[in-house]
């Protein structure tokens, strides 16, 4: 020992035993070995081998020499390396090296060897890790803390472990160099940015691409070293977030990357850098907002983050950034929605209302993605959606742009599929979403093709998927049909009537190319390939589309064959599957992978291809319906109650056998239909009936043992059956039997000789079944029918009122209220004009008697022997069978022509009519009427007089009709261009000489340059010709003003002597005009064509006289605003403009507030002394809107309707004539395919009652009736006067259809009307001398115009109430004011987006005289 520690005094190397010299003089081989043995010697030594330790020390400061660190063989460097390691590892704490510069070699040299761990399959490797592991384990790095260049050695550390980590490294590699690299961290003094960049290089996403190890490896040394490396990474962020000096870092690029990476690692590691991202969103720079947003939608979505719940204030300021200015910011908000739905439920309240915004933001995109992101949640589970969030995807449905209604319906389509059709979530997420096939089918009521067409796609693959199987497709059906909403309903039929229509034009050019060519054949094939084209989308591209097919189909007999095949009726739904997989495989080419013609023929036959409906379908839904009869259908576990099922059922049936009658020819499928004649359940019966009478053509020879059965049946229901069974029964007859004259005299026969009057209740059916006989056999039975309407029906029926009526102040009672007499008289009614209509002319003059009749019902009021015996109900209940009765017979020819000027104003009075429900029923058949193009021109010119109605939803209604009307005459016009010698009956301009002429004669325009009665006429044109100006096709202002010109140049051709009636004719011309010269700026130019007016209204024009006096006040100058007119788009009143997102309810609480003061809320009201019916003078169980009313709203003055002082002086010589009034608003109903669908159809029924009140204008007097005599005129007027009788209220009943109905054709009863519940008014006639001396003062300051008279028995109270006051009046029409604000507003909300500006109708001031 003594010799060895001289030799290390000596400064003289020791090596191991065995080893000799280790120098450049030997091989590489020979050093190697020699090395191998040193690095044993190390490794077996430890710290406390203090000999050992002196022994060897020279040979450790010789192995640093740069002869070892700087060997060109990497196994000498490895060896050396492992040596060194040790040395670290047995000299500890202390290092036998002292000189800093050499320290720096020795580590560095250390951190290249690192780079061999980089092969695992090298035959070193294990000596490689051993290096890492002895470093790791002694933390030998640590020596370098002291050393001015020890960042420098750190950071060269770092990017080898960096660089070399990869997927052949186990778990222990890793940690050791967790190890390694964590002990720098946390027991250094510092972090330089150098070495913080060296591992944040890491997280950033282009790099962890590339090397997922080295990602793993820097996320698992953060997680290690968070609490000491945080503040290092807060300062990085601070620099380049708050003081923006990028230049700090190569990273600063990656900035928001990396705190994404660092939150998702440690949050702590980001706790004073948070804080840091709320000031960074309320940046100045869109794209530094918009990264953020990005960023924060990811850590805030991320499924286990917990940061909104943690860091509030960070998440409101983000949800703050869903109304950002810059579109993309706002984007990225709406797609980040999704994923916080999906990931954190908890948060979906606080997102539904940023949502609900942004579904009415005016991006498209942004729009757009607010459905995706709610319909991704919500198929991933429903649960994670409120009901808010649906309505908004509801609402979207009916969005201005079609990308996004098409993904809103899709959406809300495939969820239905999910969790109603397959129940994926339980029955209670069926019934959260039972609304949408509703909601689905109401869109059908759109104009757009497109619209109708998704429909019909989501119906045959969503809600009814066409590839069930028969029995399961039928079940489906037929639950579906019995649980939609009526108009769901009418949209579903209105879906098979079209394809069936379609079905029909393709089969009709089908058999056109059959044809030889000719001029002829051409006109016929364009005409037919026109219609085709209208039925899809987009015509312009399409109609070249169908022209090429029309030319493969004569080109092609394989083709034709198959498309007669898929049109054929008795084509079954997997023939049809095949023809269209044929045809368009046939159409189709692989070269041409996108082939628009192909689109066109695949929409085409989508739309005409029976996929759901044929015999077996049939036959299936007949057995399911037997099912719920018989009690062994599940019915109740659908959730469907076993009548609503059989009663659904049948209407279904009765629907496919207008569209599908062939399908039902099969013994199964009729005895099933005769056994539910044998129900109690009318409706069932009538049904069954119906479908008889659709289907039953060919049963006489094809179903002998049927006929012979169901004979009698018929016969027996014609004759003792319910009227409408009774009615069904007759047409049953007439369409399926040869013999039908004999069948009808077995019935006719007993039946005449049995009336009697005696027992009304007995005389209903008789008159029905009779009057369908009159119609269908008019000359089997012409004498006994002639005898039978003039001495039984007029002069003993009609011309007798045998029980007196029930005394009521109600206008309307439910049908089982209606007395058996009423009844009675309506069908005796029907029955004559169903005479007429099946005579249809007029040699005997009967129908110039029927008019008069009919016309003195209506002049009496109702009530034709004026006795008084009638109570009001039966009298409304005849005024409409009367005014309906003058409708069906106008749509005859030889009828409409002895109709007279007089007769038709009546007529077109009753929309006027005071009782609400007969306005309703009346406006309704006039539509129907009209759209068939069965009713001549001037029936349109009807509606204006709707432009008075007080209620605002028979407005609307009213518009909606004139628009629909419309736009069907100008089709027609443009596809049938032949008829233009018909054009005075046909284009809808030739309407304004008809309204001209109709308001000149309305009984309200009494004196000619009154104000008041002006503006009325003025909002009375402005009511048609709005919609008429809206386009201005074919220079058609300039049209106008030339017809209105031409009308000035003629006299009354009513009254051509009448000096005042003329005067008015030429003042109601002069409104017309101002109108025109207001609204338009093309009116001047030169008319198109010269306007023929029409004959019997106006005399021929005098070519010596030449009218150019302004006949208008000048004071109505004021009133003419210019503006141009709205557009009569019917989608307009559902697509809401997105820029004034939630205006619509914060407008209608408006109104709440403003209009619940009513004149009835204060029962002190000045206002309920002049023109109102005190409550306790009414019978509040009739017509009654009870909404709840605070406190404040009820000490509100009530509001009355005063006139302007300049119609004061006016009215003091016109005292005796009855005024206007106005009712409540109250409820609509939905008329047909024409509904406006609003923002939310369930929403508008459980609060109609209260809008339609609140809604509607002020109220006025009632219309009234000028006397017969001017010696009535101070009187209290007597019955018979002609005119309108005022609006009134309805009463709280519905589905009031057979006393209103014209029955002229047999889908009118496959469905009743709705008769909404109204809220009760003020009724009967008052005239003014009635009013007090008392009242006198106030009522000639500003005297109310009002209409009808009171019940006689409240005269008194009438003539004990006293005026109003001057400040009351005031008060009232200040609240008016803002009334009409709010209204205004709502309504312009309602019509479509249009920049343009818009004068419109005012909806309270108008009425307020």
């Amino acid at each position: 020992m003594a010799h060895s520690k001289n030799r290390a005094t000596d400064g003289k190397i020791t090596y191991p035993p065995g080893v000799k010299e280790i120098s450049d003089k030997i091989s590489k081989e020979e050093m190697v070995r020699r090395l191998k043995m040193v690095v044993k010697t190390f490794m077996d030594m430890d710290q406390d081998s203090e000999e050992e330790k002196e022994l060897y020390l020279n040979l450790a400061l010789h192995l640093a020499s740069d002869f070892f660190l700087k060997h060109p063989d990497k196994d000498v460097r490895l060896l050396v390396a492992c040596c060194l390691a040790d040395i670290f590892r047995i000299y500890a704490p202390e290092a036998p090296y002292t000189s800093p510069d050499k320290l720096k070699d020795i580590f560095m040299f250390i951190t290249r060897q690192l780079k061999g761990l980089e092969d695992t399959k090298s035959a070193q490797f294990n000596r490689y890790f051993y290096l890492l592991e002895n470093i790791a384990w002694v933390k030998s790095y640590n020596i370098c803390f002291e050393l001015e260049d020890s960042n420098e050695i750190f950071t060269q550390l770092y990017r080898t472990l960096f660089q070399v980590i990869n997927n052949g490294h186990n778990q222990k590699v890793h940690m050791h160099m967790v190890d390694l690299m964590s002990s720098i961290v946390c027991e250094g003094d510092s972090v330089s940015q150098e070495l913080l960049d060296t591992v944040l290089v890491n997280l950033v996403p282009a790099h962890k691409n590339l090397n997922k190890q080295a990602y793993d490896l820097a996320k698992a040394l953060l997680k290690r070293t968070a609490q000491a490396i945080e503040p290092y990474i807060t300062n990085f962020f601070n620099q380049v977030l708050m003081l923006g000096k990028t230049s700090v870092s190569d990273l600063s690029e990656h900035v928001f990357d990396l705190i994404l990476e660092l939150y998702n690692i440690d949050s702590h590691l980001l706790l004073s850098v948070l804080p840091q991202l709320e000031f960074k969103l309320k940046s100045n720079d869109n794209d530094e907002r918009l990264q953020v947003v990005k960023l924060l939608a990811k850590m805030f979505g991320a499924k286990d983050s917990e940061l909104a719940s943690q860091n509030k204030p960070l998440w409101q300021c983000y949800l703050g950034r869903f109304n950002d200015i810059h579109v993309p910011v706002r984007l990225e908000c709406v797609k980040f929605a999704s994923h916080c739905l999906m990931n954190h439920p908890d948060l979906a309240k606080d997102l539904t209302e940023y949502l609900k915004v942004r579904s009415h933001d005016p991006e498209e995109a942004i729009r757009h993605d607010v459905i995706v992101s709610i319909v991704t949640a919500s198929k991933k589970d429903l649960s994670l959606v409120n009901d808010h969030l649906l309505n908004f995807v509801r609402e979207r449905t009916l969005d201005k742009r079609w990308r996004v209604r098409k993904e809103a319906m899709m959406g809300l389509a495939q969820i239905y599929k999910k969790y109603s059709l397959q129940a994926e979530a339980g029955k209670e997420a069926a019934k959260q979403i039972s609304w949408i096939k509703d909601k689905l089918l109401h869109i059908y009521y759109q104009n757009s093709i497109d619209d109708r067409l998704l429909v019909e796609r989501i119906f045959a693959q969503y809600l009814v998927p066409h590839n069930l199987e028969t029995t399961e497709r039928m079940k489906c059906l037929y639950y579906l049909y019995a649980t939609l909403d009526g108009n769901a309903v009418k949209a579903l039929n209105e879906m098979w009537k079209c394809q069936n229509m379609l079905r029909h034009h393709v089969k009709d050019l089908l058999d056109l190319v059959k044809q030889p060519k000719s001029d002829s054949y051409n006109k016929a094939v364009f005409s037919k390939v026109m219609v085709i084209t209208r039925n899809l989308p987009d015509p312009g591209k399409t109609q070249d589309f169908v022209k090429k097919l029309a030319q493969v189909l004569e080109e092609d007999e394989k083709i034709r064959k198959q498309l007669e095949t898929l049109v054929s009726p008795s084509c079954s739904c997997k023939q049809a599957e095949v023809c269209v997989k044929e045809i368009t495989k046939k159409l189709g080419s692989p070269k041409q992978p996108s082939n628009p013609f192909l689109e066109m023929v695949k929409f085409l036959l989508e739309r005409i291809a029976p996929v759901h409906i044929d015999t077996e379908s049939i036959s299936a839904l007949i057995k399911q319906v037997n099912k719920s009869i018989e009690g062994t259908a599940d019915d109740e576990d659908e959730g469907v109650p076993t009548e609503q099922a059989i009663r659904a059922g049948l209407e279904l049936l009765k629907v496919l056998s207008f569209t599908h009658p062939v399908s039902f020819h099969s013994a199964e499928t009729f005895e099933s239909l005769l056994g539910c004649l044998r129900m109690d359940d009318e409706k069932v019966a009538e049904a069954a009936l119906q479908i008889f009478k659709n289907t039953g053509s060919k049963l006489e020879e094809s179903f002998p043992h049927i006929k012979s059965i169901l004979l009698p049946v018929l016969q027996h229901k014609a004759k003792k059956g319910p009227p409408r069974q009774a009615k069904y029964a007759i047409h049953c007859i007439h369409a399926m039997f040869s013999n039908r004259d004999t069948h009808f005299a077995q019935i006719f026969e007993p039946l005449h000789k049995s009336l009697d009057t005696d027992n009304m209740e007995q005389l209903i059916t008789p008159l029905t079944t009779l009057g369908h006989l009159a119609m269908l056999a008019p000359e089997q039975f012409a004498a006994p029918l002639k005898s039978l309407v003039a001495n039984f029906i007029v002069k003993d029926l009609l011309m007798n009122d045998r029980i007196p009526g029930k005394k009521t102040t109600k206008l309307w009672v439910p049908d089982d209220e209606v007395s058996p007499e009423t009844l009675a008289k309506i069908q005796g009614l029907k029955l004559m004009v169903r005479w007429l209509l099946g005579v249809k002319n007029n040699q005997s003059k009967s129908g110039n008697s029927t008019l008069r009749m009919l016309t003195a019902i209506l002049s009496s009021d109702g009530d034709l022997t004026e006795q008084g015996k009638m109570g009001k109900p039966d009298m409304s209940r005849l005024r409409l069978a009367a005014g309906c009765a003058i409708l069906r017979l106008a749509q005859e020819p030889c009828y409409h022509e002895i109709i007279t000027l007089e007769q038709y104003q009546l007529c077109a009075l009753v929309i006027n009519d005071e009782c609400y429900q007969v306005r309703q029923a009346f406006a309704q058949k006039l539509h129907k009427g009209l759209c068939r193009l069965r009713l001549p021109l001037e029936y349109l010119a009807v509606f204006t007089l709707c432009a008075k109605d007080p209620v605002k939803e028979r407005r609307a209604h009213a518009r909606q009709c004139l628009v629909k009307n419309i736009n069907l005459r100008r089709e027609y016009l443009k596809q049938h261009a032949a008829v233009s010698e018909k054009l005075i009956s046909l284009l809808p301009e030739y309407v304004v000489p008809y309204a001209i002429h109709l308001l000149v004669h309305d009984p309200d325009y009494v004196k000619v340059q009154d104000i008041e009665q002006l503006k009325d006429i003025k909002e009375a044109l402005w009511f048609v010709l709005e919609i008429l100006m809206a386009k201005n096709e074919n220079n058609s202002h300039a049209f106008i003003r030339k017809m209105v010109e031409n009308i000035k140049q003629t006299k009354d051709g009513q009254c051509p002597d009448d000096a005042k009636i003329n005067e008015k004719l030429y003042t109601v011309c002069d409104v017309a005009m101002n109108i025109v010269i207001s609204k338009s700026t093309t009116y001047s130019l030169e008319s198109p064509k010269d306007p023929v007016l029409p004959a019997r209204y106006f005399t021929q024009p005098d070519k010596n006289f030449s009218n150019t006096k302004n006949y208008l006040p000048p004071e109505m100058k004021s009133f003419f605003t210019p503006g141009k007119p709205k557009a009569a788009n019917v989608l307009g009143a559902v697509n809401k403009p997105l820029s004034a997102t939630g205006k619509l309810q914060t407008k209608l609480s408006r109104m709440e507030t403003i209009s619940n003061a009513s004149s009835n809320s204060n029962p002190s009201s000045p206002g309920r002394s002049k023109g109102r019916l005190d409550s306790a003078d009414v019978d509040h169980s009739e017509n009654e809107d009870i909404s709840m009313k605070s406190p404040s709203e009820t000490e509100k003055p009530s509001r009355g309707r005063k006139r302007g002082a300049a119609a004061n002086q006016d009215d003091k010589g016109q005292e005796s004539k009855p005024k206007r009034g106005r009712k409540k608003a109250a409820n609509t109903s939905t008329d047909d395919a024409e509904d406006q669908w609003g923002e939310d159809s369930s929403m508008a029924e459980t609060t109609m009652e209260t809008e339609d009140e609140q809604n509607s204008p002020p109220k006025r007097g009632r219309r009234g009736r000028p006397p017969k005599s001017a010696a009535a005129k101070d009187e209290t007027p007597s019955k018979g006067r002609r005119g309108r009788r005022k609006a009134a209220p309805p009463v709280d009943e519905e589905n009031e259809e057979e006393q209103q109905e014209e029955e002229e054709e047999d889908e009118e009863d496959a469905g009743s009307e709705n008769m909404e519940v109204k809220p009760k008014g003020r009724r009967g006639r008052k005239p003014r001398a009635e009013v007090s001396e008392a009242a006198s003062d106030s009522v000639e300051s500003t005297p109310q115009k009002r209409r009808g008279r009171p019940p006689k028995s409240q005269t008194a109270a009438r003539k004990a109430s006293g005026g109003r006051s001057r400040a009351a009046t005031n008060q009232e029409e200040e609240s008016e004011e803002e009334m009409d604000t709010a209204q205004q507003s709502e309504e312009e909300e309602d019509e479509s987006v249009d920049a343009s500006p818009k004068v419109r109708r005012k909806v309270g001031r108008r009425d307020r005289r």
